[in-house]
């Protein structure tokens, strides 16, 4: 094997529809990228059968999962023989240089930052959305690793997302921005209005505030906020563009004209899906952590694991963590 292939571990019992979804993810993402190599995580039995499909494979037993309902850090410590800590272990070792899961989003970041542990500098990691925009993707950090910050997080978050955008989504200029609930740098609640004096004063790419309304219509690369906020940013997202679909259908089903519309339409409707699917970006990035750590959506299919796979071998040839850590120094 190679030493210039990317060497991605899976989680193929993590998420609602492991391990059938995450066994054909794998085989799909090998089939579409030949400079990876895949250490299978998970049931002996299963994982086995899995290398001797393709020499690729690389099978790694772990005997147990971690479920989505069991405490994060007491389950990473409890149940050192689970998926992800196993995982986890394989990138502090060097063995792996990236891991992807569609598992529990606790027991991710909880290994990440205790197993793996945190590039040098970095406070917290968090998690990063790439949510779609009309002509460019942004990246929303944090959607959901902690919930309470102070501005000096956000600050990093935004460093680290500005690096990000830079070498995985090669973007050159990132503009950050500060998701409030007014454009006036004077809007929000303490925390908010502190946070931006902050990042004016330490931030050459800072924008400004980002209400809302603004969040995907391309006026930001980076749109900072706590992970309470953003994870009720991102469910409302995601449900709105489920509702619209909805609406969409009745619409286009409601008659045999409104039919023949969407007939010939069918093509922009399924660009249309396309862009909005998540299963198409595969996953969200735990940024700040050693290694490259993306978290699968727990309902993926074959899929978005697949996609995720692609993104985390994607993010690994980037050398993210080496420019996270200069943008934080």
């Amino acid at each position: 094997m190679e030493d210039n292939k990317v060497k991605i571990a899976v989680d193929i019992f993590g998420g609602d529809n492991a391990p059938d979804v995450c066994i054909q993810g794998v085989f799909q993402a090998l089939s579409e990228d030949s400079d990876i190599i895949i250490y299978a995580v998970g049931n002996e039995t299963v994982v086995n059968e899995m290398a001797k499909a393709d020499k690729r494979i690389i099978p790694v037993a772990a005997n147990e999962v971690i479920g989505m309902a069991e405490h994060p850090v007491e389950a990473i410590r409890k149940k050192k023989d689970a998926t992800i800590p196993v995982a986890a272990r394989l990138i502090k070792d060097g063995t792996v240089d990236g891991f992807f899961s569609a598992g529990s989003t606790g027991a991710m970041l909880s290994a990440g930052t205790l197993i793996a542990g945190r590039i040098r500098g970095v406070k917290r990691p968090a998690i990063g959305a790439l949510l779609p925009g009309y002509d460019h993707p942004v990246l929303m950090m944090d959607v959901g690793a902690n919930a309470d910050c102070k501005p000096e997080m956000l600050l990093q978050f935004a460093q680290i997302g500005t690096a990000y955008m830079k070498s995985v989504c090669g973007v050159a200029e990132p503009k950050v921005g500060l998701l409030n609930i007014g454009e006036e740098d004077e809007k929000g609640n303490a925390f908010s209005i502190d946070t931006n004096k902050l990042l004016r004063k330490k931030l050459d790419n800072f924008y400004g505030n980002c209400e809302g309304r603004d969040l995907m219509l391309d006026e930001f690369d980076v749109v900072v906020c706590d992970g309470f906020t953003g994870n009720v940013a991102l469910k409302t997202i995601e449900g709105t563009g489920k509702l619209m679909f909805k609406f969409l259908k009745d619409a286009f089903m409601s008659g045999p004209t409104t039919k023949i519309s969407a007939a010939l339409m069918s093509s922009q409707l399924k660009e249309l899906k396309k862009k909005t699917d998540s299963e198409e970006q595969g996953g969200s990035p735990l940024l700040g952590t050693k290694g490259v750590f993306v978290i699968g959506h727990g309902s993926s299919g074959a899929k978005g694991i697949k996609n995720g796979i692609l993104e985390t071998a994607k993010t690994v040839r980037c050398d993210l963590s080496k420019a996270i850590e200069d943008a934080i120094k």
